[in-house]
């Protein structure tokens, strides 16, 4: 893996759940930041049945923070069913 920069935005975080996820109504990948904070993004799909999500970093404050963060993918179906699914670490490094 390549070493991932606060204020980065050439960069897409992308997350496979391993479930289909064909009837999503919304995806989201939800974070915490090393401070604590959490917050969330609205995701796009690539994959359907294998359930990979992701979010392409448009601004340098959506990674605005050194540390350790979390990711994790939320899904919500189109029946009312949400899932979250199991939270990645990434080690963001302070740039240049």
């Amino acid at each position: 893996m390549s070493t991932i920069f606060a204020g980065q935005t050439a960069l897409r975080i992308q997350l496979t759940t391993y479930q289909d996820i064909t009837d999503a109504e919304a995806t989201k990948i939800k974070y915490e930041k090393p401070d604590g904070t959490t917050g969330e993004w609205s995701a796009s799909v690539s994959d359907e049945t294998n359930g990979v999500i992701y979010k392409d970093m448009a601004s340098a404050d959506d990674l605005n923070a050194a540390g350790w963060w979390k990711f994790w993918a939320y899904v919500t179906f189109s029946d009312g069913r949400s899932a979250a699914g199991e939270a990645v670490r990434v080690k963001v490094e302070t740039a240049g």
